[in-house]
């Protein structure tokens, strides 16, 4: 049985990628420091027979070490970041240390750990915010494109990306790099636009839209996206990035709108007052995020199994069947309104 590591297991992308390979038959180790985000909920009611869990910061080079040592596994899937923009906007300092210190000292404890002769490979999850605003342009980037940041939080993922490059040219570092556009599904912490959409309409509050709701995103349902990595790590070639994408976008508007009548079609017993609002906009909103993967689905023949209005009607019937799930998270960490501050 193949050991495996799944860095910030308890978070959402996290903790379907740990469910998702232990129905492949995998060990897993879950690392997590349990921030604001991460919820043992996630992984609540799931066969946990071939996995562990320890609490650790990636910053804690030194108890990495020695639980590579320990576990001896042949892969790491690097999951574990801060990831909410509006978050990264009022206080960047929590991203500069999660998602570039963080990448630094795994990356020094792994090259550590392979000074003793053991193989692994690094799959570190990205995103395609690193490729930038692509505007009201129909481009869609692929592997090629220049990065160009917007935000704290996609200027700390390009970082971790240019660090990770460096180490594999350098040392020669068994490394591969997926950037993957918005994902949706079970799980999600209610501050990102669906679950919280979802959330409003369960408890009858307004839907707050940034602007005019024009801002456009690629959205993959959260089990394909981690089919997609578990094929990265047993076929994708060191050195090389993926992106994983669903080739879908929907603006904000578009999506909300959906949902709405999603609800009202699939699920009538729920009663609708829900109105949208429109609020001021964040500060540096990006127009549009849109990526090519058609390396991953030439390469590996990979596409998205996911329709979109099943997986939304998946993530809506998680979210009716777990009302616990919210209980275990505190209100003021998603209903109040962040990301204002202009200064």
């Amino acid at each position: 049985m193949k050991k495996v590591v799944v860095t910030g297991g308890y978070g959402f992308i996290g903790s379907n990628l740990i469910a998702s390979l232990i129905k492949k038959k995998y060990f897993v180790i879950n690392i997590d420091k349990l921030s604001y985000s991460s919820n043992k909920y996630n992984l609540k009611n799931l066969n946990l027979k071939n996995y562990i869990y320890y609490k650790i910061d990636l910053n804690e080079k030194n108890k990495i070490i020695k639980l590579l040592k320990k576990y001896k596994p042949s892969a790491i899937f690097n999951l574990a970041a801060e990831t909410h923009v509006d978050r990264s906007i009022d206080s960047p300092k929590p991203f500069i240390k999660s998602n570039i210190n963080g990448v630094y000292n795994l990356l020094e404890a792994v090259r550590n750990y392979l000074k003793t002769k053991n193989k692994i490979k690094l799959i570190h999850v990205s995103t395609d915010e690193v490729y930038g605003d692509l505007g009201f342009t129909k481009k869609r980037a692929n592997e090629d494109f220049a990065y160009k940041p917007s935000s704290p939080y996609s200027a700390s993922k390009a970082s971790a990306d240019h660090l990770i490059k460096s180490y594999i040219r350098t040392y020669n570092f068994p490394a591969v790099i997926s950037n993957c556009s918005n994902n949706y599904g079970p799980r999600q912490f209610p501050e990102k636009l669906i679950p919280k959409i979802i959330f409003n309409i369960l408890n009858k509050k307004p839907i707050p839209i940034y602007a005019k709701g024009i801002n456009s995103r690629e959205w993959i349902y959260v089990d394909d996206h981690c089919e997609a990595l578990e094929i990265i790590y047993r076929k994708g070639r060191i050195g090389e990035n993926y992106n994983i994408g669903s080739g879908i976008n929907l603006t904000n508007l578009q999506l909300t709108k959906l949902i709405l009548q999603l609800i009202k079609k699939e699920f009538p017993k729920i009663l609708v007052k829900s109105k949208i609002i429109y609020v001021k906009d964040r500060p540096g909103h990006d127009i549009r995020y849109a990526i090519n993967s058609n390396k991953i689905r030439r390469e590996f023949k990979w596409k998205p199994k996911t329709k979109t209005i099943e997986g939304l009607k998946k993530t809506i019937n998680w979210y009716l069947k777990n009302p616990n799930y919210y209980k275990n998270i505190k209100k003021k960490d998603f209903v109040n309104r962040i990301g204002m501050n202009n200064d």
